[in-house]
């Protein structure tokens, strides 16, 4: 028997959900936007992380190099909304040429090096990260004042000056985006450039992206777009080409921010099979609220029978 507490936990913490913005108590509002990112033509400028940072006034990583790789700021974090990774891959012959950048030395004579590769060739999949602004948002289930809220847009968005720096948002993320500023304990993220879309602008990072990775609009239309871009590729042979995050019945939902890889996520650093990690909360409350019962059960049990003795 279904009841009413598993319906709301369904709709609440993990089961399907059509209408975000309706769940968060908006009735009338615009279609849920997000990002379908298109990493088969990312080439690595970083221009998304100079205009997000430029436009948010977010800090400055440095400028050290990590020694493991070209790419100087390695993670998404509280002072990198979007991250441009740069995955070195050893070419072999199940490499399918897509014009990606490679390195390494030439192939023997007549040979092609995206099936043939010389010995310590790589090619660089890049991949420009964000936060996931996910259908089923852990990080604002376990916010204690009400730092995370969700926006009218269907994003997920932090507020500065609301954020105590308790931090539970931070392990709460099942895709290790928000975290805490050193420099003064409070948690940041990618807002979707939320003061850009109220006006009715575009987010910075799409904005100045040179090839259209980085795609901006209503959701729907978006996944409409990756699907035909998916089996573009697949007709030209791209078989590893694959959506993450496009799934609304996926482990969250649905991502607000999804992405066509060409490898496994594993590869880009993207868990395989993320779930919101509140799920299980009604589960869990259900348990302490049996067990609590049986305990005062008990206690009433032991009061009275040491009465009538």
């Amino acid at each position: 028997m279904t009841t009413f507490f598993d319906r709301f936990t369904e709709r609440s913490l993990w089961g399907r959900l059509d209408d975000v913005q309706d769940d968060a108590g908006y009735e009338a509002h615009p279609p849920r936007k997000g990002f379908f990112t298109d990493t088969s033509v990312c080439i690595g400028c970083k221009a998304c992380e100079v205009a997000c940072k430029e436009w948010n006034q977010v800090p400055e990583d440095g400028y050290l190099l990590s020694g493991m790789s070209y790419d100087n700021t390695q993670a998404l974090g509280a002072s990198t909304w979007r991250h441009v990774a740069f995955v070195e891959k050893p070419l072999d012959v199940a490499t399918t040429d897509l014009g990606m950048p490679a390195m390494g030395p030439p192939p023997p004579a007549g040979e092609d090096q995206a099936t043939e590769s010389g010995e310590g060739s790589v090619r660089w999949l890049m991949s420009s990260d964000v936060c996931k602004h996910c259908t089923h948002a852990a990080c604002l289930d376990v916010c204690p004042t009400g730092a995370l809220f969700r926006t009218e847009f269907g994003t997920v968005v932090v507020q500065p000056d609301v954020c105590n720096g308790c931090g539970y948002c931070v392990p709460a993320c099942p895709y290790g985006v928000i975290d805490l500023r050193q420099e003064d304990g409070r948690a940041f993220k990618c807002t979707l450039c939320y003061d850009r879309l109220k006006d009715g602008q575009t987010p910075a990072c799409a904005q100045a992206c040179p090839t259209e990775s980085i795609q901006f609009g209503d959701l729907d239309e978006l996944r409409e777009r990756a699907d035909s871009r998916l089996a573009e590729l697949h007709e030209e042979g791209v078989d590893v080409a694959r959506l993450y995050g496009a799934d609304p019945d996926d482990g969250v939902g649905g991502d607000g921010a999804f992405f066509l890889l060409l490898d496994e996520p594993e590869v880009y650093g993207l868990p395989p099979d993320p779930v919101v990690t509140t799920r299980d909360l009604g589960s869990m409350w259900r348990h302490v609220g049996a067990a609590a019962l049986t305990l005062a059960g008990v206690g009433v049990a032991s009061f009275v029978g040491g009465r009538s003795s």
